[in-house]
This record gives structure tokens, C-alpha cells and sequence, in this order.
């Protein structure tokens, strides 16, 4: 006589169990997860998003949303759910999150089938029109030069007053000994600088 398993308590299959442990990780050790909808697209078109999304610091994968779902809510980010309805690609950011949006922003113009859905930076969820708004953003080498040169400016600002105060000290010097008359005025500013005691 055969037994029927309750479904509660069915295990569920080991290689659900590592999709899921891979979304998981991915998730959190990605600098960001950008998800979009490719619903139209077609195969060739999801390989060269792909290529280009790879060159650009980012993996682009398509995963079962339930499975997404279940990695979301073991890493606390059940606001990802309303994203995961419907074809779901991640592209899971390893490096700037603003040259992959870009990415997604310039191929979505030639292939209007993609749509960004929202993302996730950090533990910040983001919808569609903010995470597209990453695309506006410089890049990191872009940033980091601007940074760069907002600290070197004041630096070279204080370098060049640094600079200034001898030379001017010696102008006002050569000016104080013109107006004593010269070398005999010299002597003078000297004597007069001798211990007083």
C-alpha cells in the first residue's frame, strides 16, 4: 500500500537548492542586481545583452522567479517580489553599477522588448525610473578622478600661497630696506633689533 507524501513536507530537489544558494550569493556579493523584463527578445539578442553586459562588469542570468523569490527572502529582500512577475534576466553587478545601466539603457533604445523593472543596490531597492537614472550617473573612473581633483585643488590652492609668503616677506623686506635708505638702513634695522635687555 503506497503512501502518499504530504506536499508541506517534500524536500525540495538538490539542484533547486542550488540555484537557489547561487541567486543567494550572487545577490549578496554583488555591488548591485539590476532586473529586467526580455519578454520579445530573442536568443541572439539575449547573447549579445550578455557579452555586453559581461564587458561592461556584470553577469546577466535568467533564473525561475520563484527560485529568485525563495534567495530574495533568505537574504531579507522580500521587496523584490513585485519585480518578479513575468520573464525575469538579472544582470548582477561585479563592478560600476552606472556603466552596466548604461548598458541596458542603450540596448533597450534598439531592442524595446527589454524593460528595466527596478534593482537593487546594496540593500536599497530601486524602481524602474530611479534604477534607469543610474545610467545618467559618471562612471566610477570618472567619479574617483572628480574626487580626485575636488582634494587637489585646495592642496595646490594652499602649495601656492605657501609659496607666496617668503616671496612676498622678501618684497616687503626689500622695501622696508629701500625705505631706510638702502644698505646704511641695513645696519640700522639691525642695531635696532640687538638685544634691548
Amino acid at each position: 500500500m503506497a503512501t502518499s507524501v504530504d506536499a508541506g513536507t517534500r524536500q525540495p530537489r538538490p539542484e533547486k537548492v542550488a540555484v537557489v544558494d547561487e541567486v543567494r550569493e550572487r545577490l549578496s556579493s554583488a555591488n548591485a542586481a539590476i532586473l529586467t523584463e526580455y519578454r520579445g527578445l530573442s536568443v541572439s539578442g539575449m547573447e549579445t545583452l550578455r557579452r555586453q553586459i559581461y564587458q561592461a562588469g556584470g553577469d546577466y542570468k535568467v533564473y525561475k522567479n520563484t527560485l529568485v523569490r525563495r534567495a530574495a527572502h533568505e537574504n531579507g529582500l522580500a521587496g523584490l517580489d513585485p519585480l518578479l512577475e513575468g520573464p525575469t534576466a538579472i544582470a548582477f553587478v561585479r563592478e560600476d553599477v552606472a556603466t552596466v545601466a548604461k548598458v541596458l539603457r542603450d540596448f533597450a533604445r534598439t531592442h524595446p522588448s527589454l524593460v528595466v523593472k527596478g534593482g537593487l543596490v546594496g540593500t536599497s531597492l530601486l524602481d524602474a525610473r530611479t534604477t534607469a537614472s543610474l545610467a545618467e550617473l559618471p562612471s566610477r573612473e570618472v567619479l574617483l578622478a572628480q574626487v580626485a581633483g575636488a582634494f587637489a585643488a585646495p592642496m595646490q590652492w594652499f602649495a601656492a600661497l605657501l609659496a607666496a609668503v617668503p616671496q612676498k616677506m622678501a618684497y616687503a623686506l626689500s622695501a622696508l630696506i629701500e625705505a631706510r635708505g638702502g644698505a646704511e638702513g641695513t645696519a640700522a634695522v639691525a642695531e635696532g633689533t640687538g638685544d634691548t635687555a
